[in-house]
């Protein structure tokens, strides 16, 4: 049985504040409500309707909100593209970009300053490169550690680049991690795989599912969870 599939007309768009954007439907017949976000960069409107809701009454309600909209966008951080001499974010802390033209490709890091090499219009995509490495390092490492207290195997671990979700867990047993989070506190992307562990033993998120979240996470979650509320769009302004 399918249990959501897509249905975004074409030509289905709303403009706020001088700008047009899409709007994505998603189809979800476990859904209870209709709910409404921002895509995190800001490029899209998100509903997600359940199986009794017309997409017509769907549109209608986008359009009918366009100032919430439009409050919404206003809080979307400006791209700022890495570069020589400015940061990015690692682990929850600025890393000064050293660039330098006969400096090795591959990166290095040394205290707070990442040094690299290389051409220099292919410089973001090698920072984005090494993050993901970052990334998957870390979470290998993180989903471990959970896995043990949840008393599972290791699941298999994927990097996610998703636009809506900072974690999933699929039927299969296959962990998926949103990349962005290396940039995120130490605690935030540790949140998010305990998250997605807890899934293993409950694939919902019924009392039991929190209860196994709470025994097996090792710090704050409500504290994690504001933490991605407040500045969760901000993973996106570097490398959108």
């Amino acid at each position: 049985m399918i249990d959501w599939l897509r249905a975004a007309p074409s030509d289905a768009e709303v403009t706020i504040g001088g700008r047009t954007l899409p709007i994505e439907i998603t189809r979800n017949r476990r859904a209870r409500r209709l709910t409404m976000r921002l895509a995190p960069d800001g490029n899209a409107v998100r509903l997600t309707l359940p199986g009794w809701c017309r997409t017509a009454e769907a549109l209608a309600f986008v359009h009918a909100r366009t100032e919430w909209l439009n409050q919404q966008l206003a809080k979307v951080p400006e791209r700022c593209p890495p570069e020589p001499g400015g940061t990015l974010s690692y682990r929850g802390n600025p890393l000064a970009i050293d660039w330098r033209a006969d400096a090795p490709r591959k990166a290095r890091h040394d205290g707070q300053t990442l040094t690299i090499g290389g051409p220099l219009e292919n410089l973001a995509s090698r920072l984005q490169r090494w993050l993901e490495g970052e990334a998957l390092r870390l979470l290998e490492d993180d989903l471990a550690f959970y896995a043990e207290r949840a008393g599972i195997e290791t699941p298999k671990l994927a990097l996610s680049r998703a636009r809506r979700r900072w974690g999933s867990c699929s039927t299969g047993g296959t962990v998926r991690i949103n990349w962005r989070l290396v940039q995120a506190p130490d605690h935030v992307r540790r949140s998010v795989v305990a998250h997605e562990v807890a899934h293993c033993l409950h694939f919902d998120h019924s009392p039991a599912f929190h209860a196994a979240l709470a025994e097996i996470f090792d710090s704050d979650i409500a504290a994690a969870d504001g933490w991605i509320k407040a500045h969760g769009r901000t993973l996106y302004a570097t490398f959108g």
